[in-house]
């Protein structure tokens, strides 16, 4: 495995998708919840989808209609037309990751959620190179698909890079791709191929053989997510390094 990770990917909690409040009108991935984060010195995830004109969004869902109006794949509408789109609960638009950067413009770290199709393609880690050549502040990106995040260790090999993880694969969205596929994502098998700086955990799956392994022996940084409940926040505390948070604010 790779070298362990900066010590600022750790320094503080990590705030899921920014610290965001849809009864305050602040939305997950959205301006204000960017803003919040800052103002309160949290490091910032946020999730990156592809547009079809090869553009990076920060926005989590592979479609519309969960926090905006209207319905369609995003990666069927460029990114001039996503910024049109209106959301139920904000009259805030989606940003860019170019427009993410000049708003945190490196006061808090950045943790890049790279969402994946599991199709191979690499365009949108292209994107985010492009864009992160003129970004100077600290940045670190991840990915549930072992293929992104060897996309971003050959593309941007300086890059501080994780997988996000969790101990089984066998429910829900996994189900839908190939068996291979799960079985190189359970218990970490491609981190001699991927090599990790850091591994993102599911915190109800901890304790486990895998990622303890990788923290332990490997020297990986070792974050969880998404921390919710105190429950989840003591596990958190005597397992990982750092947590990634979200519905409370860490003193």
């Amino acid at each position: 495995m790779a070298a362990r990770a900066p010590g600022w990917l750790t320094a503080r909690p990590i705030a899921h998708r920014g610290l965001h409040d849809r009864a305050r009108g602040i939305v997950e991935n959205m301006p204000s919840a960017i803003d919040a984060a800052i103002a309160a010195n949290f490091a910032i995830e946020v999730d990156l989808q592809p547009t079809a004109d090869n553009e990076a969004m920060v926005h989590h869902d592979y479609a519309l209609g969960r926090l905006t109006q209207g319905t369609g794949e995003l990666l069927s509408l460029t990114a001039a037309q996503l910024k049109q789109v209106g959301f139920k609960h904000t009259a805030e638009r989606m940003m860019t990751l170019g427009d993410l950067c000049a708003r945190v413009a490196g006061r808090v770290p950045l943790v890049l959620e790279v969402k994946s199709r599991f199709d191979g393609s690499r365009t949108l880690v292209r994107r985010m190179a492009e864009v992160l050549t003129s970004y100077s502040g600290p940045v670190a990106a991840m990915s549930f698909d072992p293929d992104q995040v060897m996309a971003l260790r050959d593309l941007m090999p300086g890059l501080p890079r994780g997988i996000v993880a969790e101990r089984h694969y066998t429910e829900g969205e996994w189900t839908r791709l190939p068996p291979e596929k799960t079985r190189e994502m359970t218990g970490l098998r491609h981190a001699f191929r991927t090599q990790p700086h850091f591994v993102s955990y599911r915190v109800d799956d901890l304790p486990s053989p895998a990622p303890w392994i990788a923290r332990n022996i490997f020297g990986c940084a070792l974050i969880t997510w998404t921390v919710r409940t105190p429950e989840q926040r003591a596990r958190s505390a005597r397992y990982a390094d750092q947590m990634t948070f979200e519905g409370f604010i860490p003193e």
